[in-house]
């Protein structure tokens, strides 16, 4: 059994709008407030060789890359810090503020405890004018299916590919692109931060609709044998990219870098190059 499967459990307890979409998104007067949450340990969640600065820069970038995919604009994060040394606080809470700083949003306290595995919850509010949020429900038969950047760094920095070490290791939220993209009015927003195969099974999982792409498309990360990287950019987790789907005539978006890689189809499926795509990625997993 692996996280999305235990998602389930959670029906009929909290209300499936929460559970649909990176964020839980909550009217505030006229505007949109959007939270998320994260949870990261260190021995699933921060490579070998981090240093205390990046696992704090990290901690805040999943939580920022979350808020970026509603196209709502970071206002604040909370860290709870659960410390298995207290020598490493310091480092790793400069490395937070610093990702906030670089980010437009406030490192606003959170909680400090005593832990034998270093744990971190990231939590984090943002906001957004209500035309311009974006859900991951909204794509449509006939739009284009792109992604903000290469694909499979993150998880070629983590095959020793040297680099792709900053990728991996201090990963940079679409935060800017995200808010044009809401601004653009494109039709369904996510982050890829498990792989690209599993983020489209997650859009197919709230749209009626599938997905179709061309493998020849995705952009690769450098340096990489062709077969690998192809490999890397389908099924590699630890990119912050967005993926996103849109109407053909929202194409180019002033200030975001983008790469057109299929299109939405009718058909509930998620092909690559006319085939299944295999459902495969980064999992959070339990023994059955």
């Amino acid at each position: 059994m692996d996280d999305r499967e235990l998602q389930k459990c959670l029906r009929g307890i909290v209300s499936p709008e929460y559970l649909e979409d990176d964020c839980a998104v909550l009217p505030i007067g006229g505007r949109y407030l959007v939270a998320s949450t994260d949870m990261l340990h260190e021995r699933t969640d921060f490579p070998p060789g981090m240093t205390e600065w990046q696992i704090g820069w990290m901690s805040v970038a999943v939580t920022l890359s979350d808020i970026a995919s509603m196209g709502a604009a970071p206002a604040a994060v909370l860290l709870a810090v659960g410390l298995d040394r207290p020598e490493r606080l310091v480092p790793i809470m400069e490395g937070a503020r610093d990702c906030c700083r670089a980010y437009g949003a406030e490192l606003a306290g959170g909680d400090l405890d005593a832990h034998r595995e270093l744990t971190i919850v990231s939590s984090g509010i943002g906001t957004v004018a209500p035309e311009h949020l974006v859900r991951r429900r909204g794509s449509r038969p006939g739009d284009l299916v792109a992604v903000t950047g290469p694909l499979g760094e993150a998880q070629a920095g983590l095959e020793g590919y040297e680099r792709h070490r900053r990728a991996l290791l201090e990963p940079q939220p679409r935060v800017m692109e995200g808010q044009a993209l809401g601004r653009a009015g494109v039709t369904s927003m996510m982050d890829i931060s498990d792989g690209l195969a599993l983020s489209l099974y997650d859009l197919a999982a709230v749209n009626r609709c599938g997905f179709a792409i061309e493998a020849a498309r995705l952009p690769l990360p450098a340096g990489v044998p062709e077969d690998e990287a192809r490999e890397l950019a389908l099924y590699g987790g630890g990119d912050f990219e967005l993926l996103f789907t849109c109407a053909r005539d929202r194409l180019p978006i002033p200030g975001v870098e983008t790469y057109v890689i299929g299109r939405v189809i009718a058909e509930p499926q998620v092909l690559a190059d006319g085939r299944m795509l295999e459902r495969r990625g980064y999992r959070h997993a339990w023994a059955d």
